[in-house]
């Protein structure tokens, strides 16, 4: 969160100044489309991670350590501001269905420091609630300009003066390195600080997955974090390293939305949107693409913030008042709207298996489904099906029921056969295989004047699957 989104009493929020937004933009609205679509000259690395303890990054995807995919959904919470509303706040976030809190600290620079018993009673009340733990480092949100901000180094040598809170919580927690470490003045340091700083908490023993943040206050409209992100990701001894973007002004179309989480996907590197909101005074974000293409993609996001958001963006709360009996506009977009957080959310495994707001226990699968083209009495579909699991699928049915009495007139990928309303697909041999954490698609050409509306639930083999 950049000087001027942040949660924090009255009187200590910094605006970032109008000239440097506007820059921002313009040089943005200079760049091609075609240009987000290139990640730059690194390949991938080649290397499979090293065995993992817990939370753990492969094939550019974050599994749990049973070797489940995990998709975070979830929302931050300002907790260095607001120590006092912790314990409800995680509770009441949990009841609305996220999977995941991201948590504010501070290293003691900017605001007080969350010492290692602090740490360690954040972590206990994130696992008590049943929510994955990221916890993140804000006091270096703009370093470079923003004047009391501090490094990535400092911020490593912070969470290694906390490590004994973290040790042995590695299903639990992610931790965040720095938010936003850097705003728009000398981001081009932004990559070897990273490396670094991920290097001294890997010597320090840490083998956690480590969260890194963009810089230009989040967003990369410089593509620095894009273009630099496999070097980066090579430079973790542990291959344990997932990217997060923060989608403010920056991200106000589709377009840009989709280009820049497609260009980490194509490429195998872990990303995530780790802090969005539906307005903001930089510009307006299409919140509706950043939930629709995470949905599709199946990348996570966690939105900002919970409440208690001040310096002209109270906006952002998603709790008036930290009340969860009073969600705001936004508030009711993230946590109940279409792709949000009750609809898509699922639990953890670590804690069982039990999906949160999203409506029953899922097995080891997830399943995506588009309307890829629509026409008089007809329509053309896509449905994906990933293994969340840690085994393979050698030969799957895959069943939904169509709620406009819509019938399958042709199909690709599977072999269907419908009874009413019901649908049955059978594997073809080239899909038939569905390694863990991989995906396998099918298309299909449908007729019906009913409608388009997408089927509420899908089995696979028999077994409910969650939502992509």
């Amino acid at each position: 969160m950049s000087a001027s989104r942040t949660a924090r009493p009255a009187g200590r929020t910094t605006t970032p100044p109008a000239a440097r937004l506007g820059l921002l933009l313009s040089l943005l609205a200079l760049l091609p489309l075609s240009a987000l679509l290139v990640l730059g000259p690194q390949a991938p690395p080649a290397h499979a991670a090293v065995a993992a303890t817990g939370l753990h990054v492969s094939g550019g995807r974050l599994l749990e350590a049973n070797g489940n995919d995990f998709v975070m959904r979830g929302v931050n919470h300002a907790h260095t501001w607001y120590p006092s509303r912790t314990t409800a706040a995680l509770s009441d976030i949990k009841a609305l269905g996220a999977n995941t809190v991201r948590v504010v600290l501070s290293t003691g620079d900017q605001w007080t420091k969350n010492d290692t018993a602090d740490v360690a009673n954040i972590v206990a009340q994130c696992k008590q609630n049943k929510v994955i733990c990221v916890l993140e480092a804000h006091d270096t949100t703009g370093y470079g300009e923003q004047s009391a901000a501090v490094s990535l180094s400092r911020a490593a040598d912070y969470w290694v003066s906390v490590r004994t809170a973290l040790t042995g919580q590695e299903n639990y927690v992610i931790v965040n390195i720095g938010n936003e470490p850097y705003g728009n003045t000398n981001y081009t340091g932004w990559t070897a600080d990273t490396k670094a700083a991920i290097q001294k908490l890997r010597n320090a023993g840490f083998e956690h997955t480590l969260m890194v943040d963009a810089p230009n206050w989040g967003q990369d409209w410089s593509f620095t974090m894009r273009d630099n992100a496999a070097s980066v990701f090579a430079a973790d001894s542990l291959r344990n390293t997932m990217f997060s973007i923060h989608m403010y002004g920056v991200f106000d179309t589709a377009a840009k939305v989709s280009s820049y989480l497609n260009t980490f996907v194509a490429a195998g590197l872990p990303i995530l949107v780790g802090e969005f909101g539906d307005m903001h005074s930089d510009g307006d974000p299409d919140e509706d693409a950043i939930m629709a293409t995470t949905r599709s993609l199946g990348l996570g996001y966690l939105g900002w913030s919970w409440s208690g958001n001040g310096g002209g963006v109270e906006y952002l709360d998603m709790a008036a008042g930290f009340n969860a009996n009073a969600l705001t506009s936004w508030g009711q977009r993230i946590f109940k709207g279409t792709d949000g957080i009750g609809a898509t959310s699922k639990q953890a495994t670590v804690y069982g298996s039990s999906s949160g707001g999203g409506g029953g226990t899922t097995g080891s699968c997830a399943v995506g489904y588009t309307v890829s083209g629509q026409w008089s009495g007809g329509f053309q579909g896509e449905v994906v099906i990933r293994n969340t699991g840690s085994t393979a699928v050698n030969g799957w049915t895959l069943g939904w029921t169509f709620p406009d009495g819509q019938r399958v007139t042709q199909m690709w990928g599977a072999t269907s056969s419908q009874n009413g309303s019901a649908v049955s697909a059978a594997s073809a041999s080239y899909t038939a295989v569905i390694d863990p954490g991989a995906s396998v698609s099918l298309g299909f050409i449908a007729s019906g004047t009913g409608g388009t509306g997408t089927p509420s639930a899908f089995t696979l083999n028999s077994t409910a699957c969650a939502r992509l």
